[in-house]
C-alpha cells in the first residue's frame, strides 16, 4: 500500500513505481500531482485502489487502466482530464465497485458497459461535459446506491428518453439521485414513484422540466433532501407534500407554482431549509410554518405573497435565514423579531411593510444582514441597532424614516455596507466609524441631512447668508443682448394673453398627494415594458431613456424614465428629480407616479421615474415634426389659440417654481422638447435633472453651492449669454448665472411658438 495524499506533492507520478508489482492500494489524493497517469501503470496486476482526487492531472483517459482488471476503487475526480471515456471501461474493469470522475472535462456519451460491472454501487460522473442520453442499461446495477450525473449536458426530451428512469427502479439500494443542472426537459414519468424506497437525496434542479408538481414523490417515503428548483414547474404544490415526514430540505424556487403555499408542510417536523423562492405564490404565509422546530432557512423571496408577517415566524428557535423580500407583505413588523437570538440574515425588503422598525429589532445580536430597503417604514432609525456587533449590511433605503442618524451606528466596527438613502431624514452626518469610509454609506435623497465627511459632498450645516436682491438685479442688467427689444415687445403681448388666460380660466383643484405612491420593482417595470423593448422606447436624453409601458396596479400607461447610471452625471440627474418632485405640486408640471432606486437582472444598480404618459408628446416634435408629415394621418396643425394657452400654462408652472411657499426652484434646461403636452393639448414642464431648489427662499436661486467652478448647466442655445460667459460679465457666482439662465430661456417657448408654423 502507497498511501501519500495531503503532502503538497509536485511534480509527476513516478513511472517506477510499477516495479513495485504487489502494489494494491496507491493514494496520490489532495496534492499538486501534474501530468497523467504513467503508462507503466499497466503491469500492477495486484492493484485493487486507484486514487489520485485533487489533483492538477492533465491529458486523456490513462489506458493504462483498462489493463487493471482487478481494481475495485478509481477516483480520478477532480483534476484535468479530458476527451471520451472509453466506452469498454467497465467492460475492462469487471470488480469496479467505486467510479469517480467528477469535476473533469469529459466529453462523449456515458459509457454503456456499465452492466459488465454488476457490483458497482458508488458511481459519480458529474461536472464534466457528457452529452447524449443517460443509458438505459445504468438500471441493471442492482447494487447501485450512489448515482451522481449532475452538471453535464445530459438530455431527455421525449418520453422514450425517460427509458433510464423506468429501469432505475431495478437499483432497490439506491439513496442518492442526481440529474440537476442538465438538459432534462419535459414532464417527470410516474415512474419516479417507482424508485427504491431506500431513496433520501433526489436532485432534478435546473433542468427545464415542466407540468404539474411530479406524483411520484408521494411514494419516496424516505425522502430527505428534495430538489426542483429552476424548472418550469407549474400548478399547484400538492397538500400531500406533508405526509413525506421525512424531509429535512425542500427546494422548489426558481419555477412557476401558483396558488397559495400548503400549510400541510408544518407537518415535516425534521424540515430545516424551505426554498419557496421566484414563483407565483399568493394569499398569506402559512403561521403554521412556525411550528417547524428545527427550520433554519425560509426563503419566499420573490413571490405574489400578501398580508403580514405571521409572529410565529420568529418564535422559531432555529431559524437564521428569512428571506421574504419582493413580495406585498404589509403591516408591522411584529416585536416579537425580538426573539430570535440566532437569526443572521433578515432580508424584507420591497414589501409594502409600514409603521416603526421596532426597538427590539436591536436585540437579534446575531444578526449580520439588515435589508428592510423599499418599505414604507416610518418614524425614526431605532439607536438599538447600534448594539447589533456583528452587523454587516444595513439597508434601510426608500422608506419614509424621519429624524437624525443615530450615532450608536458608529459602534458597527463589522459593517460592510449601509444604505439610508430616499428617506427623510435629518441633521449632521456622523463622522466617526464607518461614516469615515463615504464608499460604503449612501445617504443621498435626504434632503434634510448636512454635514459628513468631505468624500460624501454633503452641505455644510452652516448656512451662508442669502445674496442680496440689489446684487441680482445688478447682474439681470447685465444680460440684456441685441435681442432685447424683440423679447420685450413679446412679453408685452405675453403678459396681455396671460392676464386674459388666468381671468377666463376656472380654479383647477391640484391632486392629492395623501395617498403613498406605489412600489414598483424592476421586475414590474420590465415586464411594464416588455423587457425594456426598443418598441417601448419613446425618447432618449443624455443621462437616460424613456419608454412607454403599462403597469398592473395602475390603470393608465406610463412614461418610464430609465437613468444610464454608466453615464458621468445620471445619479446626479436622478436625485435632483426626486429632489424636486418630493417638493413641488402643480397643475402644469409632469406628474409623477412612482420612482424605483433597486437593482437589475443582473445585480447592477437601477434607478428609474415613473410619470404619467403624456400622449401629445413633446412641443418641440408637434412645433417642427409637423412639417415632415404635412398632408399625412401624423400631421397636427397647432392653431393661435392652443399656442396661446400652452404659452400661458408655460408660465404658470414657472411662477410656481420661482414663488411657491415651500421655497424656491430653478429648472436650468427650459426647452420645447421639456415641455409635454395631453390630449388636451394642456402643457406641462419636465424633466428636472439639472433644477435646483433652495428651501425657504425666493430671494435666492443657487444652482450649486458646492462647487467653485462655473459650468455651462443646460441645453447650448437656450442658456443666457451672461450664463456662459458670452454677452456679459463672466464672474458672477454660478447660482446667479442658473437663475438668470431660467429667466432667459422661459422666453424661447415663446420664440418658438411665434416662428414656427
Amino acid at each position: 500500500m502507497l498511501q501519500v495524499s495531503d503532502n503538497n506533492l509536485t511534480g509527476t507520478i513516478p513511472p517506477s513505481l510499477a516495479n513495485i508489482t504487489t502494489l494494491t492500494h496507491i493514494t496520490f489524493s489532495y496534492n499538486h500531482i501534474r501530468g497523467n497517469i504513467p503508462s507503466e501503470f499497466a503491469d500492477l496486476a495486484s492493484l485493487q485502489y486507484l486514487y489520485a482526487a485533487v489533483n492538477q492531472l492533465t491529458g486523456r483517459f490513462p489506458q493504462a487502466i483498462l489493463n487493471l482488471s482487478t481494481l475495485i476503487g478509481l477516483d480520478l475526480g477532480p483534476n484535468g482530464l479530458s476527451g471520451e471515456v472509453p466506452p469498454n471501461l467497465c467492460a475492462s474493469l469487471p470488480n469496479l465497485q467505486i467510479l469517480v470522475l467528477a469535476e473533469n472535462f469529459f466529453i462523449g456519451n456515458i459509457p454503456s458497459s456499465f452492466t459488465n460491472a454488476s457490483n458497482i454501487y458508488d458511481v459519480d460522473l458529474s461536472i464534466n461535459n457528457f452529452t447524449g442520453l443517460v443509458p438505459t442499461t445504468i438500471g441493471r446495477l442492482t447494487k447501485l446506491s450512489y448515482l451522481n450525473l449532475g452538471q453535464n449536458q445530459l438530455q431527455a426530451n421525449s418520453k422514450q428518453d425517460w427509458v433510464f428512469l423506468d429501469n432505475l427502479g431495478n437499483c432497490t439500494e439506491l439513496q442518492m439521485f442526481s440529474l440537476s443542472s442538465n438538459r432534462i426537459s419535459g414532464h417527470v414519468p410516474s415512474s419516479l414513484g417507482n424508485l427504491s424506497n431506500q431513496l433520501q437525496e433526489l436532485y432534478l434542479g435546473e433542468n427545464q422540466l415542466s407540468g404539474d408538481f411530479p406524483s411520484g414523490i408521494a411514494n419516496l417515503c424516505n425522502l430527505i433532501l428534495l430538489s426542483l428548483g429552476a424548472n418550469h414547474f407549474t400548478g399547484v404544490v400538492p397538500e400531500w407534500i406533508g405526509t413525506v415526514k421525512t424531509l429535512q430540505l425542500v427546494d422548489l424556487g426558481g419555477n412557476y407554482f401558483t396558488r397559495g403555499i400548503p400549510s400541510s408542510l408544518s407537518n415535516l417536523s425534521q424540515l430545516g431549509s424551505l426554498y419557496l423562492d421566484s414563483n407565483q405564490f399568493i394569499g398569506h404565509i402559512p403561521p403554521s410554518l412556525g411550528t417547524l422546530p428545527m427550520l433554519q432557512c425560509l426563503d419566499i423571496y420573490n413571490n405574489n405573497l400578501s398580508g403580514r408577517i405571521p409572529m410565529e415566524i420568529f418564535k422559531i428557535p432555529t431559524l437564521f435565514i428569512l428571506k421574504l423580500s419582493s413580495n406585498s407583505l404589509d403591516g408591522q413588523l411584529p416585536t416579537d423579531i425580538g426573539n430570535a437570538k440566532q437569526l443572521v440574515h433578515l432580508l424584507l425588503s420591497s414589501n409594502k411593510l409600514s409603521g416603526d422598525i421596532p426597538n427590539t429589532l436591536g436585540d437579534c445580536e446575531s444578526l449580520e444582514d439588515i435589508e428592510l430597503g423599499s418599505n414604507i417604514y416610518s418614524g425614526s432609525i431605532p439607536a438599538s441597532l447600534g448594539n447589533i456587533s456583528g452587523l454587516k449590511v444595513l439597508n434601510l433605503s426608500a422608506n419614509n424614516l424621519t429624524g437624525s442618524i443615530p450615532t450608536s451606528l458608529v459602534n458597527l466596527q463589522l459593517l460592510e455596507k449601509l444604505d439610508l438613502s430616499f428617506n427623510h431624514l435629518k441633521g449632521e452626518v456622523p463622522t466617526k466609524g464607518i461614516f469615515k469610509n463615504a464608499t460604503i454609506v449612501r445617504i443621498d435623497g435626504n434632503q434634510g441631512l448636512c454635514g459628513g465627511v468631505l468624500e460624501l459632498h454633503m452641505l455644510a450645516c452652516s448656512v451662508m447668508p442669502l445674496n442680496s436682491i440689489r446684487h441680482k438685479r445688478s447682474l439681470m442688467l447685465k444680460i440684456i443682448t441685441p435681442i432685447a427689444s424683440m423679447v420685450s415687445l413679446a412679453m408685452v403681448i405675453f403678459v396681455l394673453f396671460l392676464w386674459r388666460g388666468k381671468h377666463k380660466r376656472n380654479s383647477v383643484s391640484l391632486p392629492s398627494f395623501a395617498t403613498k405612491f406605489l412600489k414598483v420593482s424592476f421586475k414590474d417595470l420590465a415586464k411594464a415594458t416588455h423587457g425594456f423593448s426598443t418598441s417601448n422606447l419613446i425618447g432618449r436624453g443624455s443621462y437616460s431613456s424613456v419608454y412607454q409601458g403599462k403597469l398592473v396596479e395602475y390603470e393608465n400607461e406610463v412614461a418610464i424614465k430609465v437613468f444610464n447610471l454608466e453615464t458621468r452625471g445620471a445619479q446626479k440627474s436622478f436625485i435632483a428629480e426626486c429632489n424636486v418632485l418630493r417638493n413641488v405640486r402643480h397643475r402644469n408640471l409632469v406628474h409623477i407616479i412612482t420612482a424605483c432606486s433597486s437593482i437589475d437582472s443582473n445585480g447592477n444598480d437601477f434607478k428609474a421615474l415613473v410619470y404619467e404618459l403624456m400622449p401629445r408628446g413633446d412641443l418641440h416634435k408637434l412645433l417642427y415634426s409637423n412639417r415632415d408629415h404635412e398632408g399625412s394621418s401624423d400631421w397636427y396643425v397647432i392653431t393661435m389659440a392652443q399656442r396661446i394657452s400652452i404659452l400661458v400654462d408655460v408660465a404658470d408652472a414657472l411662477e410656481y417654481l420661482h414663488h411657491n411657499n415651500k421655497g424656491t426652484m430653478v429648472h436650468c434646461d427650459l426647452k420645447p422638447s421639456n415641455i409635454l403636452l395631453d390630449d388636451n393639448m394642456t402643457a406641462h414642464v419636465g424633466d428636472f435633472g439639472l433644477a435646483r431648489f433652495k428651501v425657504g427662499s425666493t430671494t435666492s436661486s443657487q444652482c450649486n453651492s458646492s462647487s467653485s467652478s462655473v459650468a455651462v448647466m443646460g441645453t447650448i442655445g437656450y442658456v443666457a449669454p451672461a450664463a456662459t460667459g458670452v454677452g456679459g460679465n463672466s464672474s458672477g457666482v454660478e447660482g446667479k448665472r442658473c437663475k438668470l439662465s431660467a429667466t432667459y430661456s422661459k422666453h424661447w417657448p415663446l420664440l418658438h411658438q411665434v416662428i414656427s408654423r
